[in-house]
């Protein structure tokens, strides 16, 4: 079987990760696959979508390799953390907006990764978790950085801490996810509004849109920030005037 599909259509590329009866967790080789598929659909694709077979998004790291590993101080191990850590950059390197469809569960190494895509979209009975105390490890490919930027740091002592369950409902109210819905119809229905708005706009406009935002990710200095962001170009945007021309003729 196939781990990891890619579909495009109109613009946008679907990766979907294909474990079903694994609850989609992650071996090294479904994280090597997906880092490639994702720097191939930044080239192309108006946008990317990543989604999980059956009925999970993942549910992390597969744990039944890791029974076979031998562990130092908490670390998951390269032949993981490599693949994972590459994966997350090229996520967050990506031109275009990488969107994350969860629903189902979604644990520890599989929320690091979802937590590095620009939107997360889920369901209200998705369960959600960060598991790695549970099980004597130490976040490697990023939880400990965007976690604290998505909910704050006091939220995200008591998640990691506790290593709780949290539903789909609470990730949105937190700021977690951008949106949870009642059913996944109505999830792919919002998702595929966005990404049609997002594929109607300028790609160029967007990849420079996704370069700044990671700079003020950086936490510099407003004036700072703001001179850089003045003098940071992109060439890549060519399309201004024919959108400009455009306006106001429909």
């Amino acid at each position: 079987m196939t781990e990891l599909l890619t579909e495009t259509q109109d613009g946008v590329t679907t990766l979907t990760l294909n474990r079903p009866d694994a609850m989609n967790a992650f071996t090294a080789e479904l994280l090597g696959a997906l880092k490639e598929a994702v720097q191939e659909a930044s080239a192309t694709a108006k946008a990317i979508v990543l989604r999980g077979a059956g009925r999970a998004f993942s549910a992390g790291v597969d744990l039944k390799i890791l029974q076979q590993s031998t562990l130092t101080h908490g670390k998951v191990g390269e032949a993981f953390d490599g693949p994972a850590g590459e994966t997350a950059k090229a996520i967050r390197a990506s031109k275009v907006p990488v969107i994350a469809r969860v629903h189902g569960a979604c644990f520890t190494g599989a929320l690091e990764l979802a937590l590095h895509c620009d939107f997360i979209l889920t369901t209200l009975d998705t369960k959600f978790g960060d598991t790695h105390a549970k099980f004597g490890l130490r976040p490697t490919w990023g939880m400990s950085q965007t976690l604290v930027q998505a909910v704050g740091l006091r939220r995200a002592r008591e998640l990691s801490f506790t290593a709780k369950t949290f539903s789909g409902d609470e990730a949105a109210r937190w700021g977690l996810a951008n949106a949870a819905f009642a059913s996944e119809a109505e999830l792919d229905a919002a998702l595929d509004d966005i990404t049609k708005r997002i594929a109607a706009n300028s790609p160029g406009a967007i990849g420079a849109y996704k370069d700044l935002f990671a700079l003020a990710a950086e936490n510099r200095p407003l004036e700072d920030a703001l001179a850089e962001e003045l003098s940071r170009e992109y060439p890549q945007i060519t399309d201004s005037a024919d959108r400009l021309a455009g306006f106001g003729k429909k």
